[in-house]
């Protein structure tokens, strides 16, 4: 496995757990609850974003990546 296929498991990884915690967040009647994962999915977005930008880096500077 390329570090480039690698990069793109996680970020689908990334994109799951991100939609989980907003189905989650959505689903809670409990504000405490829903606040923590509305905090989290936002984490969450940040490191999908950085990983969105590795994966274009990689497809740019190491073609052999970007199969």
């Amino acid at each position: 496995m390329t570090v480039g296929s690698q990069v793109r498991t996680c970020y689908a990884s990334i994109k799951s757990i991100e939609a989980t915690l907003s189905i989650l967040s959505n689903q809670t009647n409990e504000l405490t609850a829903r606040e923590a994962y509305k905090e989290v999915e936002s984490i969450i977005k940040e490191i999908k974003e950085d990983l969105n930008k590795q994966l274009l880096l990689l497809a740019r500077e190491e073609p052999q990546y970007n199969q």
